[in-house]
């Protein structure tokens, strides 16, 4: 009885200990649970050693995002990268970071405009005058659901850059890349392929009978995977072996016109959003990986996602397709 009454006495806080106990408890399952996510959300890294030094690298987009994560990773393993970039204020502060960041000084600058192919061109003239080889090429710059432009040739923007830009700026270089051999091309595309089907052939170009900024995007990024798998094709014996890549979702400026569109939203909910989406750094995990694992020197034409193959959409495993498509992109951008 005298066990009881004690009881009985201090019941209201034995009450308020349980409550604040199950409280403490719940509040770490759900830390617990939040860091398993941002874990799972961040995707595979890639902790491989390889040394490429001596190598020579070109990164397009190098100035920003996953393009300027892996210009350091590689340049801290010792490569020459050259940052292809548009805006040469930009990546010349880029550059800066990047010897700053990897403590190498064998970083450069050159200016590329993926948007005219005249600017492509000319700075594949000036890189076969200046370099002797390429080791990695890295076609990673991009645009993303812009509003309907077009490029200085008179293509559709996302289709122009993402696609035709890099076409023209890889075959441009192919006998660099293949006096380098064994060397890579990396093509980084995105799962939004999947929200499209087979490409229009009848209108990809312009895209003048109907735009939807989305749909062009996931045409665009599945001419990146239909383009990669033909070059393998075209470059069985040679040594040089190409890779398609998903890097995650991502916060970069490639979606900067998507925000617009959400700004109050984004301001809003900016770090509940960030904590769903993978940093820079975490996205160019993919990039790193393919351009240097050694697992993958007798792999290409394959597609890969957190440091590992998978398995794209059934139109961007159409052989026909990637024919075709290289067919039309030879014609358009005169090659």
């Amino acid at each position: 009885m005298r066990i009881y009454s004690i009881i009985m006495e201090n019941i209201e806080t034995i009450q308020k200990c349980v409550f604040d106990h199950k409280i403490a408890l719940f509040t770490i399952i759900i830390i617990i649970a939040l860091w398993g996510l941002r874990k799972y959300i961040k995707g595979a890294m890639y902790y491989g050693k390889r040394r490429i030094d001596g190598k020579t690298v070109i990164i397009t987009g190098g100035n920003t995002g996953i393009g300027k994560e892996t210009a350091i990773d590689l340049a801290k393993r010792g490569a020459k990268v050259i940052i292809a970039c548009r805006d040469m204020t930009k990546a010349n502060s880029a550059a800066d970071d990047i010897k700053h960041l990897s403590g190498s000084k064998e970083i450069y600058v050159r200016q590329l405009d993926l948007a005219s192919l005249k600017s492509v061109r000319k700075f594949a003239e000036n890189i076969k005058k200046s370099e002797k080889k390429i080791d990695i090429l890295v076609n990673n710059a991009g645009v993303m659901a812009c509003p309907y432009g077009k490029t200085e040739d008179g293509f559709e923007m996302q289709f122009g850059v993402n696609h035709l830009g890099h076409f023209l700026l890889t075959n441009l270089l192919l006998d660099l890349i293949k006096k380098s051999a064994p060397s890579r091309i990396i093509n980084v595309s995105s799962i939004a392929h999947v929200f499209t089907g087979p490409l229009d052939f009848d209108d990809i170009a312009k895209r003048e009978k109907s735009y939807s900024e989305s749909r062009a995007y996931s045409q665009s990024k599945l001419c990146n995977i239909l383009f990669t798998k033909e070059l393998a094709s075209r470059l069985t014996g040679t040594g040089v072996t190409t890779y398609s890549l998903h890097p995650g979702s991502i916060n970069t400026e490639l979606a900067r016109h998507m925000r617009a569109k959400v700004k109050f939203i984004m301001e809003a909910l900016y770090f509940i959003i960030t904590f769903f989406i993978k940093t820079p750094y975490e996205g160019a995990q993919t990039n790193i990986y393919c351009a240097v694992e050694e697992s993958l020197d007798n792999e290409t034409g394959k597609y890969y996602c957190d440091c590992a193959e998978a398995t794209p959409t059934k139109p961007a495993l159409d052989v026909g397709a990637a024919k075709k498509l290289w067919e039309l992109s030879e014609k358009l951008v005169e090659l």
